[in-house]
């Protein structure tokens, strides 16, 4: 296996440095040895100056290989940023230019990879290696204030060196090489007022005091310059415009020393009877100007305020003027600023004076009532000219002529009311009536020779009292039997159809009648509730459940009503805490904290079981009154019956009373009745069949049946057993009956075939009786 020795050495255009590697060499010749080559560099970053304008590509440099003995044998290839399109490459020699002008202000550098390869096997003869080229930058970008124009303000009066603003510029090019983006601030209009600094761009003030109310404008131009400012450099400018703010500096003028006013006597109380100005060279919130008047002569008729739009004095009239009282009205006016600044009180006193006089002007006035308005009632169903009230009005002129009144027709269309013309009092014309008009307003009409003034009458016509107050509502109102004496048990109120119900005013009472009345009093609140209040306590339900309580109720209609109403008042158990529990009479037996509802279930449980008490007892008593015997014999009497009719004795084969009598015998003798049956019988006792018991019992029984007219129209078969060791139901006896020799033998009933077994048995258990 053989490789390439590997010398790479890639050369700058200008200088560069040499960095020694080491790497192992390959076998060479078929020698199976590894030697250790020196790989020599030559390796800086590429630098193109930026906006050439040379006709040829611009030189950039040369990359080689030490395996390139100038034979054309290794090629060499570029790729990376802009490699083909801006970068190219000899591949023969390795000399990289630049196709076109470059700006490295659009792209500062390019990164880019270069190889050596052969050039027939094209097979890498180095690692691929990357490098840099970059745009080395000249002065081609002025400075630019990307801010500008700017506005500043500082306070007028400001000292020197006063902040004001600051501008920045920027330059585009690169600030890591040269001056060329070193830039130097300069004024060059604004001087002597203002000036900045040459590093940091920052505009102060150049002159002291300069005043808003003589400039308040100043336009600044600032220039900024790269290079240090120093010849060649490029510039560029902006402007800044500074105003001067306002401060309180000067106190308000009145343009004179005295005001003359003229106001007629007429004037309205309230109204602006004159205006003064004092100017102050200020503005905004430092003209504000505060207008007051010195106590003296006119302080006690009229008051000044201040206008806010345009800072007037207005004098405004407290009290009517009378020219026959006082003609003339002499005070002084101060104007002083509202907010002041106490750096500036040096200057002296922010305000100013002026007098102001004021001559009344004579008027003829109409006649002045003496109210603004009138108001006035009067009661329905009134009788005709009755005087419902007056009104007043005064000439106030020197002359005090003479008023006379009247009503203004258009007010009064129906000529419902009529006035004196001298006295001015009103009257009615006809009978009001206050459901068709519940008020009518009227105008008055007041003339002296000249003038003539109105006052407006409003007339109420009030709804006569007809219907007498009553409960508001049907009160439901219990007393605990633990109540205290003085406890209000229950407040009520009352309601009446007339109207209107919001003016209603009624009053409570207890009645003359009831007067000693030792259980309960009504107690009158004052609006229109009342209250029952109990005077005693111990109240039991036992004793009397129920109380009445007469209660009389006033109204103050006109006329007058009253009725009397009556309280039921029901005697209660109450809980502790006053909570009801219960009112019924019944209750106080039984167990307290249950429910109607329970009690009623806790009856019906009892009732219930009163009733199956009794069928049972019934039942038992019937059971008693069916038994057969009640001597020591027990015979029992079993009645079978069914549906069907005829058949007699036929039918007795779907009946086995032994059966019936004893559910035992259903597992101990399972027989077919339809076959004779065979079985081991054992030896029987002997049955006399002429036994005079049995023959006088079925004798007995069976006239009985005979005799029975309730007996069931159908045949039944009847049979009768003894008690005893014989017995289905076997001994009910704790004495066992001996073993006797029995002389009857009914053996030859078995021959005659099932039907007869039933009676077989029944024959042996007569005769073991």
């Amino acid at each position: 296996e053989t490789t390439l020795d590997c010398y790479i050495s890639y050369s700058l255009h200008k200088s560069g440095r040499e960095h020694a590697r080491s790497s192992v060499g390959p076998v060479r010749n078929g020698a199976a040895r590894f030697q250790r080559v020196k790989r020599g560099w030559v390796w800086n970053q590429f630098f193109v100056l930026e906006e050439y304008m040379g006709s040829d590509p611009q030189y950039v440099g040369k990359l080689h290989t030490d395996l390139d003995r100038g034979d054309s044998s290794v090629k060499y290839t570029l790729s990376g940023d802009g490699a083909g399109s801006i970068f190219t490459i000899d591949q023969t020699t390795g000399d990289i230019h630049a196709l076109r002008s470059l700006d490295r202000e659009e792209k500062p550098y390019y990164t880019l990879r270069a190889q050596a390869v052969d050039i027939i096997t094209n097979i890498p003869l180095e690692p691929e290696s990357e490098f840099v080229i970059k745009v080395q930058d000249i002065n081609d970008n002025e400075p630019k204030f990307l801010d500008g124009p700017y506005t500043a303000s500082v306070p007028e009066m400001s000292p020197v060196g006063t902040y004001v603003t600051q501008v920045t510029a920027t330059d585009a090019d690169d600030p890591t090489y040269g001056n060329s983006a070193r830039v130097v601030y300069s004024i060059l209009h604004g001087q002597p007022y203002f000036s900045v600094d040459p590093k940091t761009g920052v505009i102060k003030t150049a002159l002291p005091n300069m005043d808003r109310e003589v400039k308040e404008k100043y336009q600044v131009l600032i220039q900024a310059k790269d290079m240090g400012g120093q010849l060649g450099g490029l510039a560029g400018t902006t402007i800044v415009n500074i105003s001067l703010s306002d401060v309180n500096d000067n106190p308000p003028r009145f343009s004179k020393s005295f005001f003359h006013v003229r106001v007629p006597e007429s004037s309205a109380v309230g109204s602006a009877v004159g205006r003064i100005k004092a100017h102050d060279l200020d503005i905004g919130r430092n003209a504000e100007v505060e207008y007051t008047i010195v106590p003296g002569d006119g302080g006690a008729m009229f008051d000044i305020t201040t206008n806010e739009h345009n800072q007037e004095g207005i004098i405004i009239l407290k009290r009517p003027l009378d020219y026959e009282g006082k003609k003339i009205y002499t005070f002084k006016v101060e104007a002083a600023n509202a907010h002041l600044d106490p750096r500036f009180q040096s200057f002296g006193a922010f305000k100013d004076t002026a007098t102001v006089k004021i001559n009344v002007l004579d008027v003829d006035e109409p006649p002045v009532f003496n109210k603004p308005s009138y108001v006035m009632d009067v009661y329905e169903d009134t009788p005709a000219g009755t005087i419902i009230g007056a009104v007043t009005a005064q000439d106030l002129d020197a002359s005090s002529s003479p008023v006379r009144y009247s009503i203004d027709w258009k007010s009064d269309l129906d000529s419902n009311f009529d006035i004196d013309p001298v006295e001015g009092t009103i009257s009615t014309n006809e009978l009001l009536d206050r459901e068709n008009i519940a008020q009518h307003n009227i105008s008055i009409v007041a003339t002296n020779p000249v003038l003539t003034s109105r006052v407006a009458v409003t007339v109420h016509v009030l709804d006569i009292n007809e219907f007498p107050p009553e409960l508001a509502s049907s009160y439901e109102t219990f007393v605990c039997e633990n109540a205290k004496v003085g406890q209000v048990i229950q407040i009520f109120s009352a309601k009446d159809q007339d109207l209107p119900s919001s003016g209603q005013q009624f009053s409570f009472r207890t009645s003359k009648d009831d007067v000693k009345n030792k259980n309960f009093t009504i107690r009158d609140f004052g609006n229109n509730t009342a209250g029952i209040i109990t005077k005693r306590s111990g109240f039991r339900r036992r004793l009397q459940e129920i109380y009445f309580l007469p209660v009389v109720i006033d109204d103050n209609g006109y006329p007058p009503k009253s009725s009397t109403g009556t309280l039921t008042i029901r005697v209660c158990g109450c809980e502790l805490d006053g909570s009801l529990l219960t009112c019924s009479a019944e209750a106080i037996f039984l167990p307290v904290g249950l429910s109607t509802g329970a009690l009623i279930a806790i009856l019906l449980c009892i009732i219930i079981l009163l009733v199956i008490v009794v069928l049972y007892v019934g039942l038992r008593r019937q059971k008693k009154k069916e038994t057969l015997m009640s001597s020591k014999e027990d015979i029992r009497d079993n009645v079978i019956h069914y549906d069907d009719e005829g058949g007699g004795e036929e039918d007795t084969h779907a009946f086995d009373m032994g059966t019936l009598r004893n559910p035992k015998v259903i597992k101990d003798n399972l027989f077919r009745r339809d076959v004779k049956p065979e079985m081991k019988r054992g030896p029987r006792p002997p049955v006399s069949q002429d036994s005079a018991d049995i023959q006088d019992f079925i004798s007995q029984r069976l006239k009985e049946h005979d005799t029975d007219n309730s007996a069931p129209p159908y045949d039944s078969l009847a049979t009768y057993a003894y008690e005893g060791d014989g017995s289905l139901a076997e001994s009910l006896s704790s004495i066992e009956s001996l073993a006797l020799d029995f002389e009857d033998d009914y053996d030859y009933l078995s021959d005659w075939g099932p039907r007869f077994k039933t009676l077989l048995i029944e024959s042996a258990w007569c005769s073991v009786l």
